[in-house]
């Protein structure tokens, strides 16, 4: 089952190298298809993933990412998103009612932006906001702007965390939208945030939808005084997440962090791209701006569900028990 097609590479500031022991294939013009196959749901989609530091200036953010952006559509890739929050440094490592001026409505400055760079480019992009919805009602949100500009859908986060330096639910009331997937030129796409990452409901529900690819949108790291600790075995938890969502719903799955220390958090990079068996295709570094690009051969989606047939074999008529908050003896 394994793909002929070279797994990924990374763009940085010293430029496109290999990664994943292999050499990624020179740049494809958006809208094209290489030897490896046609581009589209049932050929080649290369994706690129931009991990990138945040400083407090929405706007240098944002010109930082288009950047990035433009770069990694240069480099073929046709499906690309930024981490969570991008614009703007982690607002929720303190309770602080000033930072509900940096949220905005959608459509507003900062998806109508990415709207028009998805338009220029011909790419799908999948953008973070800090959503404001109503007075009083704001979400943590994923905008799909499909490569004519025009939104494809967005997600409100669902699951919403309340730990040291992850005071989100001051900020953020839980999404209303369900788990969601979305149609865009070039496949469908699923896409949860970050805590959503903790939960295989999340990821199957999404998957059940159609998603060829699930992206998660994150900021997540070690608090400084833990890492010394605990910092291997978080991150190696994290990673293994990831993984397991991609081979128990037979799809490829794509987590996009921020790096570099943010007041008392070091966010760990380490973006990567996962194929429906589980293999890493690319990894990014722990503390490096980099573009990573893999590409996904979305006709394998079918032959692993057919060769490890799990949705085939659930069980729904036993899982009323995942609607329970606990389940005791009766």
């Amino acid at each position: 089952m394994a793909s002929s097609c070279p797994p990924g590479g990374v763009w940085g500031r010293e430029g496109f190298r290999e990664k994943s022991g292999g050499l990624s294939p020179p740049g494809l013009a958006p809208g094209k298809a290489d030897s490896c196959g046609a581009i589209g749901s049932s050929g080649l989609v290369r994706i690129g993933l931009v991990q990138m530091r945040c400083s407090p200036s929405k706007e240098e953010n944002l010109q930082r990412a288009s950047d990035l952006l433009v770069e990694a559509a240069r480099q073929g890739a046709q499906i690309l998103c930024v981490p969570e929050l991008f614009h703007g440094l982690y607002p929720c490592q303190s309770e602080d009612h000033r930072r509900f001026a940096e949220a905005e409505p959608v459509p507003g400055p900062t998806t109508e932006r990415l709207a028009e760079l998805a338009r220029q480019l011909g790419v799908v992009i999948v953008g973070s906001i800090f959503e404001r919805r109503a007075p009083g009602l704001y979400h943590n949100t994923a905008v799909v702007l499909d490569a004519d500009g025009q939104l494809a859908g967005l997600y409100r986060k669902m699951h919403i965390p309340d730990d040291p330096r992850y005071y989100e639910k001051f900020y953020f009331t839980p999404g209303d939208l369900g788990f969601r997937s979305f149609s865009t030129r070039f496949g469908r796409v699923g896409v949860c945030i970050c805590w959503d990452q903790w939960f295989p409901e999340a990821a199957r529900l999404t998957a059940l939808t159609g998603a060829e690819i699930l992206f998660y949108p994150t900021a997540i790291g070690w608090l400084v005084e833990e890492k010394a600790e605990f910092g291997t075995v978080q991150h190696s938890a994290w990673e293994t997440m990831i993984r397991s969502h991609a081979i128990a719903n037979g799809l490829f799955v794509a987590a996009v962090n921020r790096t570099g220390r943010e007041e008392g958090i070091e966010f760990w990079g380490a973006s990567l791209v996962v194929d429906p068996m589980g293999q890493v295709l690319a990894r990014a570094s722990h503390d490096r701006e980099e573009i990573l690009l893999a590409d996904c051969q979305l006709a394998q989606i079918d032959l692993v569900r057919t060769h490890w047939p799990f949705l085939r074999d659930r069980r729904i008529d036993a899982y009323a028990g995942l609607q329970r908050r606990f389940c005791e003896e009766s």
